[in-house]
């Protein structure tokens, strides 16, 4: 940046808000992350509670479309793996429902000629 153009990244780490990413997969379906909280130092941060994602992909007339979601209440992998199939769920109906509202709006745009 010496000759003197803008910065176009302001790019910041929360040393607060750092977590070790581990994957799990059943080689078919889903990818469980497990997102364990740690502190600057790496070591494990036992005040906050792991999070857990799911990701998947469903095939659509478009090809695949992937699905990723928030596992909510697991404090396990296998609380994580138990409710992947209903946050999955949860996540696709609000993608259709999103989808629908997207495509209503688009269709109260048309404007017909007198």
């Amino acid at each position: 940046m010496s000759n003197g153009e803008p910065k176009i990244t302001n790019i910041k780490i929360d040393p607060k808000n750092l977590y070790k990413e581990e994957a799990f997969t059943d080689l078919t379906f889903a990818t469980i992350r497990r997102l364990t909280p740690v502190n600057i130092d790496g070591s494990p941060d036992d005040s906050r509670e792991p999070i857990f994602t799911g990701m998947t992909q469903l095939m659509s007339p478009n090809g695949p479309v992937p699905v990723q979601c928030l596992i909510e209440g697991a404090k396990t992998l296998e609380e994580a793996a138990a409710k992947l199939p209903e946050a999955i769920e949860k996540t696709v109906q609000a993608m259709i429902a999103e989808a629908k509202e997207l495509e209503r709006q688009e269709a109260s745009k048309i404007i017909v000629p007198n």
